[in-house]
């Protein structure tokens, strides 16, 4: 039987602003990413997305991305390869330590945004990434794009890594994703995404917005939180996977 994981990213909610939809996602998900505290989240927010998702037997991840509070984290920002490291490494511990707090530990680590965009493009960063991984928890999985430099970086530091694929993104010809400021670039029709992510599990393939199939490996899709419906969206996503007979479970558990 064919499985998959399906990755949230949460925990992006700062202040008095509410991000995103992450209660009713974390009802469907199996994997956390949860914001770090620079382009989202905050230590409070941050405490109580790592219970929510402990509760829900959710796995949790860090979700690093750039200073960036006004951009959300998706613009991009030029910084050197160790200035990305320490980055990444200072966020990674930061939920580490607030996950030990509630006696729980993290799996995984995906960047978010710009920093996820440039690591997959710019073996630079990626490689600078996959180093603060393995520097702080050599156990962590790594999802990258999948067929990224980043996925490439994580296996050439011996980290596990996970394949990602987007339920609610639209791609290139090249496997990228379709800028956000572009028409289509977010998929938000609840039929079209459940088609397109059995399709991505059961034929390793999706169609490019110029028509063409792009073959892709897949281990986990992910669902943004911020993705209008986004709760709804996961459980139909989810109901649609099992239907079709694929199992939905995290990365690593049940091999």
């Amino acid at each position: 039987m064919q499985r998959i994981d399906l990755n949230g990213d949460v925990g992006e909610s700062f202040g008095a602003y509410t991000i995103g939809h992450d209660t009713a996602l974390l009802r469907h998900v199996t994997s956390a990413n949860v914001a770090c505290g620079l382009h989202g989240g905050d230590p409070s927010v941050m405490r109580q997305t790592v219970r929510l998702a402990v509760a829900g037997g959710v796995v949790l991840g860090a979700h690093p991305g750039f200073p960036d509070l006004q951009g959300f984290g998706r613009r991009e920002i030029t910084l050197s390869a160790q200035e990305v490291e320490d980055l990444v490494a200072y966020q990674i511990g930061a939920l580490a330590g607030v996950a030990a707090a509630e006696e729980a530990r993290l799996h995984h680590v995906k960047p978010h945004g710009a920093l996820y965009n440039m690591a997959a493009r710019d073996r630079g960063v990626a490689d600078a990434v996959a180093r603060a991984v393995v520097a702080v928890d050599a156990t962590l999985v790594l999802y990258g794009l999948s067929g990224s430099c980043l996925v490439e970086a994580g296996e050439a530091v011996g980290l596990r890594t996970a394949a990602e694929v987007f339920a609610d993104r639209a791609y290139e010809t090249d496997g990228s994703l379709v800028s956000r400021d572009q028409p289509g670039a977010v998929i938000d029709n609840p039929k079209t995404l459940v088609e397109r992510a059995v399709r991505l599990v059961q034929e390793g393939s999706v169609t490019a917005r110029g028509g063409d199939v792009v073959a892709l490996r897949r281990d986990t899709i992910c669902l943004h939180g911020d993705t209008p419906g986004a709760g709804q969206l996961a459980a139909q996503l989810r109901s649609g996977l099992e239907a079709a007979g694929i199992r939905v479970l995290p990365i690593g558990i049940g091999d």
